[in-house]
């Protein structure tokens, strides 16, 4: 298989760091035109050129998000399957657009929201089947990333945790929802923000990001009527909270997290899609959207 990588950025050099270990994949062209230290056989100079000549058995988008929409147009259009990296777009509208192109084209296409491969999330899920869901509630914060330019939390992070959700409830309608967001450092973009929303089922959710923590925390909690979940992204470590009684007392469980590479998982993901159609977890075009919209037709309130 021969994949064109779009974007040799942080992201872009983990896909290649990846792709690299997937037996089925034989050559990998990158096209970054900023960036200068692509191997030089790997380098693709002019994108319309390589098109014209070349149809990847597939391409993953990693560049800045404000070039999502001209970028996947191109590869879209040249019937390339797509997988986006998160956020789809700068906003739901653009993302449309691409999805739009999709659909026309008759071309599949994913959006990587990678936490989605992330094995204590498989886990989390197992956990729950089962249970009632009281609330959710996920903690995504760290240090201002200086990569970030062009969006902020809420794009860049708020997307992850809106996409968690519906996939740990099954795309369970969310049917109220709120932002708050503030600009604590003085960035172009909100750099503090918190979504709150109440999901079919009475389920409510509480999601925290900011770029003011100084150290990165990437939790999930999941409050069910049968016991507190409690699952840490970074070290996939899942614990269990029960029974509780009387005396205060209460038993703590670690629960089995097969633990690996959530991005591995996701791009052997998409080459199954690529070969059978079939999206497994991925998340589709009409996912990534939904996440956006969710920020986009509430009322932002800005402090």
């Amino acid at each position: 298989m021969r994949v064109l990588l779009c974007g040799y950025g942080n992201m872009g050099k983990n896909h290649f760091r990846v792709l690299q270990k997937i037996s089925k994949i034989k050559h990998i062209d990158i096209y970054d035109p900023y960036a200068d230290d692509i191997p030089v056989n790997l380098k693709v100079d002019n994108i319309d050129k390589y098109l014209s000549r070349n149809i990847p058995n597939f391409a993953i988008l990693a560049t800045p998000t404000i070039t999502h929409g001209s970028m996947a147009e191109k590869l879209l259009g040249s019937s390339v399957p797509t997988l986006i990296e998160k956020p789809i777009a700068s906003t739901a509208e653009e993302g449309k657009r691409i999805q739009e192109i999709s659909v026309s084209k008759n071309i599949i296409g994913a959006v990587g929201f990678v936490e989605r491969f992330n094995p204590v999330v498989d886990a989390l899920r197992n956990e729950i089947s089962s249970s009632t869901i009281l609330s959710i509630s996920i903690t995504r914060v760290g240090p201002f990333p200086p990569r970030i330019k062009d969006v902020g939390v809420l794009v860049d992070l708020s997307v992850h945790d809106i996409d968690l959700v519906r996939f740990l409830l099954n795309g369970a309608e969310i049917l109220e929802s709120r932002v708050y967001k503030s600009h604590k450092n003085g960035n172009q973009y909100e750099d503090n923000a918190i979504v709150t929303m109440r999901v079919k089922g009475d389920v409510v959710v509480n999601l925290t990001t900011n770029w003011l923590t100084p150290f990165k925390k990437r939790t999930i909690e999941v409050a069910t009527d049968k016991a507190y979940y409690e699952a840490n992204l970074i070290t996939q470590e899942l614990h269990a909270y029960s029974h509780y009684k009387k005396n205060n007392s209460y038993v703590i469980q670690s629960c089995n997290v097969s633990r690996g590479e959530p991005l591995i998982f996701e791009l052997k993901a998409f080459l199954n899609l690529v070969e059978t159609g079939d999206y497994g977890f991925l998340a589709s075009y009409a996912d990534g959207i939904q996440a956006l919209q969710i920020l986009e037709k509430q009322r932002l309130v800005t402090y």
